[in-house]
């Protein structure tokens, strides 16, 4: 489906920079950060990793509780295409702006990708998910969550990406061994209009790390009201506004600092 790319960073890239530059190699001075698919694997690389680095700044994440890919509930959803309220059939959206309007639903944007290469091959968002959360089918391409041209789910893929990948799910079901390492680690940002319904998802890791008592999870959740995508949290001298880079390279020496072990 796709390669190694998460133990690459860890045990090839991050080994090699830290190497050759005025790095401190070690794990209370990494933190990792991201923005849209950007987002998830820092939330995802932090989780597998979770004595690797210091803390995680995951912002409008893809999909973190696939309860809300995007607006599939994949786990309870019989179609990824429709929306069914009784007696009438809508077409579940995909990508919106800030004002609700609707640009695109799932089936408009799936059948696009699968134009421009079946079997997931396209590299658009719903193939790369695919490739990452799935396993190889027999014909060597990504077993797929649903029909491609009716939009059945397939629910025991769906628990597969449950065990693997749903992010949420992972946290809930191993918090007593995650706990303890992930405890303040976690800082989350996403507007409350993300055009992809990003932060429906965020909202429910939310409830999930907020009901963990033994540790408490202690993560963080900004948002950023009628923010569209990428929106990445607000400025600490001035919340009205969206930070900006440059602060938030403050904002993270000011946490490595706090978090240094004495005399480091």
């Amino acid at each position: 489906n796709l390669g190694p790319y998460g133990d690459a960073i860890i045990d090839e890239l991050i080994p090699h920079i830290e190497e050759n530059f005025r790095i401190i190699a070690e794990p209370w001075a990494r933190v990792t950060a991201g923005r849209s698919t950007g987002g998830w694997e820092a939330a995802a690389i932090m989780i597998q990793h979770p004595e690797f680095f210091a803390g995680s700044w995951p912002w409008a994440p893809d999909p973190v509780d696939f309860r809300k890919l995007m607006q599939v509930n994949i786990y309870d959803n019989k179609n990824a295409f429709f929306h069914e309220p009784g007696w009438i059939r809508t077409g579940r959206p995909a990508q919106r702006e800030i004002d609700g309007l609707v640009n695109y639903c799932v089936q408009d944007e799936y059948r696009y990708e699968q134009t421009v290469g079946d079997k997931d091959r396209s590299s658009g968002q719903w193939a790369i998910w695919q490739a990452v959360y799935s396993s190889t089918a027999e014909d060597g391409y990504p077993t797929p969550l649903w029909d491609p041209v009716t939009g059945e789910i397939d629910h025991e893929v769906a628990e597969y990406w449950r065990e693997n990948a749903d992010l949420s799910a992972i946290l809930d079901e191993n918090w007593n061994k995650l706990g303890p390492k992930l405890r303040g680690k976690l800082h989350f940002a996403v507007g409350t209009m993300d055009n992809y319904y990003l932060n429906e998802a965020v909202y429910l890791i939310q409830e999930v790390l907020e009901s963990k008592t033994n540790p408490p999870a202690d993560a963080t959740f900004q948002y950023g009201f009628r923010g569209r995508h990428s929106w990445i949290g607000h400025s600490p001298v001035d919340p009205d506004r969206q930070i900006t880079y440059a602060e938030f390279i403050s904002v993270i020496a000011d946490y490595i600092t706090r978090n240094a072990p004495a005399g480091s």
